[in-house]
């Protein structure tokens, strides 16, 4: 099979599921973790005829082993962010050429061209640590569309900046650096989308997804407020345009599985914790198991209700229904 390019011209189904077997057929081989995983749960890659017959890696493994298959050393290994004393997961990229492409392919998806668009990342935690792919992403859009920045908590200056420029805006924020922005200023934002991505990182109270929201467009004076959902361990994004409801580019779906049972997964419309399905992630697992618990709709949409019980915090949309 003609990886990637035959992962990001993706149209139907038929070619997803076509896709989708050939790269497991080749990571079960050339990821040692993860053909011992498959191994270890009693199932022969040789009887898997279907995507929904795939098994699905924990994330947690992302922790404890090197999932990689890439030719040769990767080129960039980024981390999870975490807690004090907890370890962090590690996504070891073999090209960051592929993940850029895979990233803005996805953005521009649903919001046309980078370079259309000041993107303003507001971002204080993921840029105090380092390995954070949320912020090689934002840092390569910034550059690509030419105008915006990065804002730890110089929040005057970020909105003198944004208030004298004539583009179509992005502001692209950690929730509870949102949330302090709306709290000390409720600015008024024109010509902008706000777009949060993760969740309090323990610096305010958690609070309902639609209450959150409400406070946010009430204090900058816009419709919805958007959502990335990514994470360390994943090379593409899905997007939300408001109320919750995530939509993936056509080389990433995601399916439930039952909590209790974590080998029953359906694509239908359900609810149970979240299997993500990313064609991108050719050289670590495009088969991953999240702590992430919603639900899913059967335009193949979902939606992000919270955590399993006893996982770790992550910035992943932690703003629990």
């Amino acid at each position: 099979m003609n990886f990637p390019d035959n992962i990001f011209s993706i149209s139907t189904t038929e070619e997803f599921e076509v896709a989708a077997l050939a790269l497991f057929r080749e990571q079960v081989v050339r990821c040692k973790p993860y053909a011992e995983y498959v191994e270890l749960v009693g199932i022969d890659p040789n009887g898997v005829r279907r995507v929904e017959d795939i098994p699905f890696l924990p994330i947690e493994l992302f922790k404890m082993r090197d999932i990689y298959c890439g030719d040769g050393e990767p080129e960039k290994i980024f981390t999870s962010s975490s807690t004090t004393g907890q370890t962090p997961s590690r996504h070891m990229m073999q090209s960051l050429a592929l993940y850029e492409r895979a990233f803005t392919t996805a953005f521009e998806r649903f919001y046309g061209n980078v370079e259309g668009w000041s993107i303003y990342g507001l971002l204080p935690n993921y840029l105090q640590r380092e390995g954070s792919s949320l912020v090689y992403m934002v840092d390569r859009m910034i550059a690509r569309s030419g105008s915006g920045g990065f804002y730890l908590d110089e929040y005057e200056n970020m909105l003198a900046d944004m208030a004298s420029d004539p583009k179509p805006k992005i502001l692209l924020g950690v929730s509870y650096a949102l949330w302090d922005l709306a709290e000390q200023f409720a600015p008024k934002l024109t010509n902008t989308i706000v777009m949060e991505t993760g969740g309090m990182k323990g610096q305010r109270e958690e609070l309902p997804k639609a209450e959150f929201h409400k406070i946010l467009t009430t204090a900058f004076g816009v419709e919805k407020i958007h959502s990335e959902y990514g994470m360390a361990e994943l090379t593409s994004q899905a997007y939300s345009s408001g109320d919750g409801i995530f939509r993936t580019p056509e080389w990433m779906r995601v399916v439930v599985r039952d909590v209790n049972n974590p080998f029953s997964v359906s694509s239908a419309p359900s609810r149970g914790a979240l299997n993500i399905i990313d064609l991108a992630n050719l050289s670590s697992c495009a088969f991953i198991a999240t702590q992430d618990v919603g639900r899913i709709f059967d335009d193949g949409s979902f939606m992000v209700e919270g955590r399993l019980s006893g996982a770790d915090i992550r910035g992943c949309n932690l703003l629990v229904q």
